[in-house]
């Protein structure tokens, strides 16, 4: 009677290893998988963020190095290859400012307002859009288009520092246009917003000039 028991035992680990063996081994297969796959994605990660850190130092060290034609032919190579490779990297943001810049010191505005605009649209990052907004603001100024950079902001700013440079870069672009009463007004919000207005002595320069006028 034992031995039949032991071999009815054997015949129903025989059945439920048939039932259930294969998809056991299948599942045990898939974490497996999903642990090394997600340690594979990790290390892909790691290393992807250290490259572009090589070689956003090395385009840093090229606007660094010299202020010559070369090295900011180097540094804008550099930037390129940052935002082309790393393009969901936050050093790819800084290099499409980077490339604004150089731009802008080529007397290039067409070049560092498509930069400019491209990282509008990429980077969900709210402060470095405002930077960029401003900084494109000025950039259309250069090319007599005021009222087009004015545009720039209809939408709302948080933060003192943000909304001190926004006001003042409108205070900038009003006066350009001949808006005196409207760049007063924008002056002093940049004042007001400030915590320390001293840190900033050249928008109360500004400020004090148009009140002179007045």
């Amino acid at each position: 009677m034992a031995y039949d028991t032991e071999e009815e035992q054997v015949e129903k680990l025989r059945e439920l290893w048939q039932r259930h063996g294969a998809p056991l081994l299948t599942g045990v297969a898939l974490a497996l998988a999903g642990v090394f796959g997600w340690n594979a994605w990790q290390n892909y990660q790691t290393t992807q963020a250290q490259n572009a850190s090589t070689l956003y130092q090395s385009m840093m060290e090229a606007v660094l190095a010299s202020d010559t034609e070369a090295s900011r032919a180097r540094a804008a190579e550099l930037a390129a290859q940052l935002r082309d490779e790393f393009d969901h990297t936050r050093y790819a943001d800084f290099a499409a400012l980077m490339q604004a810049r150089l731009a802008v010191e080529a007397r290039d505005f067409p070049v560092a307002e498509q930069s400019l605009r491209e990282l509008l649209e990429s980077t969900d990052d709210v402060a470095l859009q405002e930077v960029a907004r401003q900084r494109l603001a000025r950039i259309l100024a250069q090319q007599e288009r005021a009222e087009e950079a004015l545009d720039l902001f209809s939408a709302p700013i948080s933060g003192a520092e943000l909304t001190a440079s926004r006001e003042e870069v409108r205070g900038d672009l009003l006066v350009s246009l001949g808006r005196t009463e409207e760049a007063r007004a924008a002056y002093k919000a940049a004042v007001e917003a400030l915590t320390d207005a001293s840190a900033r002595p050249q928008l109360q320069l500004k400020l004090d000039d148009l009140a002179e006028e007045a």
